[in-house]
């Protein structure tokens, strides 16, 4: 992977695929730059991709102390490698510091979000303890207890959920990368739409959200798409927090190319 070096001296990892204008792939919480193996293919004929391992993940280096303002710089830097500016996509918590991002003032020409971690009226907020509880198993040295804990009291899934993501086979990666969940838990704050910052960020915008997603992440979805001047909320095939690969791809590199 290539790399280059964020403000405080991390070195942040990336990869760079395709033809056209640049767009940035951000990913949310536990994953790295390989969430995206299938979708840049779909992106490449028609854009320039850049995936990133997000600091404390995959080839990407660390700090001793987080915070979000450091992963904005990341960000900073990978778009500086793209060229000065680019379209950024992100996805789950990643939409939420897509969004901390272009509001510090990134030079983000297109914004496309999908499903941000907001809690919006009418549906519970996470624990007032998450980050304590998280923070404790993982001084633990209980990875497999912490994805676990993330996954229901911060996600809001079922036992039976969790059993099933445990069997999957993105279960090593979730424990390899717990410690970050610290992190994406930070990146999220009080969980609100920052309804008054938005209002004044005009640059275009695309929320998307699946047809198969959970209810609060489809209203999270929508506020957030209402609360963007220059923003308009789509939704698109899928599963749960999933859009089907065909589908976002060409979405996107219609929106990326417009």
């Amino acid at each position: 992977m290539r790399k280059v070096v964020s403000r405080d001296g991390t070195t942040i990892a990336y990869e760079k695929s395709g033809d056209g204008p640049a767009i940035v792939l951000l990913n949310g919480a536990f994953r790295d730059h390989t969430i995206f193996d299938a979708l840049v293919p779909e992106l490449a004929p028609h854009c320039t991709t850049y995936v990133y391992d997000r600091r404390g993940r995959g080839e990407s280096g660390d700090a001793p102390e987080y915070a979000v303002e450091r992963e904005i710089e990341d960000l900073a830097a990978v778009i500086g490698a793209a060229g000065g500016e680019a379209v950024v996509f992100a996805g789950s918590t990643g939409a939420n510091l897509a969004i901390e991002a272009a509001l510090a003032g990134l030079p983000i020409t297109k914004l496309a979000l999908h499903e941000p971690f907001y809690r919006v009226d009418g549906f519970p907020k996470p624990p007032w303890n998450v980050a304590k509880t998280t923070r404790v198993l993982l001084s633990e040295d209980r990875r497999h207890e912490a994805v676990e804990y993330f996954l229901g009291s911060f996600l809001g899934l079922t036992p039976d959920n969790v059993a099933e993501w445990r069997r999957g086979p993105i279960w090593a990666i979730n424990e390899t990368n717990a410690h970050t969940l610290l992190y994406d838990i930070a990146i999220c704050g009080d969980h609100e739409v920052p309804v008054e910052r938005l209002a004044a960020y005009g640059t275009e915008s695309l929320v998307l959200n699946s047809s198969g997603t959970s209810e609060w992440l489809r209203a999270a979805a929508r506020a957030t798409a209402d609360a963007l001047p220059n923003g308009r909320g789509l939704e698109l095939p899928g599963s749960w927090h999933r859009i089907d690969m065909d589908v976002l791809g060409r979405t996107l590199a219609e929106f990326a190319t417009a």
